[in-house]
């Protein structure tokens, strides 16, 4: 398992919305979205965005190592609706991902429930017995023999979620320090974004997304 010292990048984060009630942003790779337990880990996305934005409320998070869209609410109304959507896995979200090796099938789900494995936090594994439902849906972009183009459509929210199911089908995410191995492991980043997301505005009820491109 490769861990590196804290890094975050210094750049602000790229805004894609803000109204009266929610912002968008698109996140940086190896930024935290909210502190971590140690001070040096003190910044993080909600942070930086708290000069902008002082009202800005967490709704949701992506991994530090995970680029892309987040929303956050700008009034307490708005985080409980935003909340309740997610909850009620009513937000539809979709992953860019490049993985280890050939799948050779075009589309497919993973159904795997997980859970903490304690004794190497903060991995997670899968545990038939104990562990909360998960279910990730994908579809193939392109493959070559090296690597394959992935979308991902996670039905549920678990921690590492994209992580750990890609990683059970043989073909782990490229660049990941807890579950790639070797050659898989060795990229300058997680090679997962947040590709696109899609709510209800928690004021006028209207679906609307938002999208940013994935940079790799």
């Amino acid at each position: 398992m490769r861990l590196t010292p804290y890094a975050p990048p210094p750049d602000p984060p790229e805004i894609l919305h803000h109204d009266h009630e929610i912002l968008v942003v698109n996140k940086q790779a190896g930024l935290l979205s909210v502190p971590g337990r140690s001070a040096e880990k003190a910044d993080c996305l909600i942070h930086r965005l708290r000069g902008p934005f002082p009202t800005v409320l967490l709704v949701h998070r992506l991994d530090m190592d995970t680029s892309g869209v987040m929303v956050f609410a700008l009034t307490p109304h708005a985080q409980r609706h935003l909340s309740k959507q997610f909850e009620e896995r009513r937000v539809k979200k979709a992953y860019l991902a490049r993985l280890s090796g050939r799948v050779a099938e075009k589309t497919g789900t993973v159904d795997l429930p997980l859970t903490v494995d304690w004794p190497n936090r903060p991995r997670q594994k899968v545990d038939p017995e104990h562990g909360r439902p998960a279910r990730t849906d994908w579809r193939v972009i392109r493959a070559s023999e090296a690597e394959t183009r992935i979308r991902l459509f996670p039905l549920t929210g678990r921690s590492h979620q994209l992580r750990v199911h890609m990683s059970e089908t043989g073909h782990p995410i490229l660049g990941d320090p807890l579950y790639a191995t070797g050659a898989a492991a060795d990229h300058p980043r997680l090679m997962l974004h947040a590709e696109s997301l899609r709510i209800r505005h928690p004021d006028s009820g209207v679906q609307i997304g938002f999208s940013a491109p994935a940079p790799f």
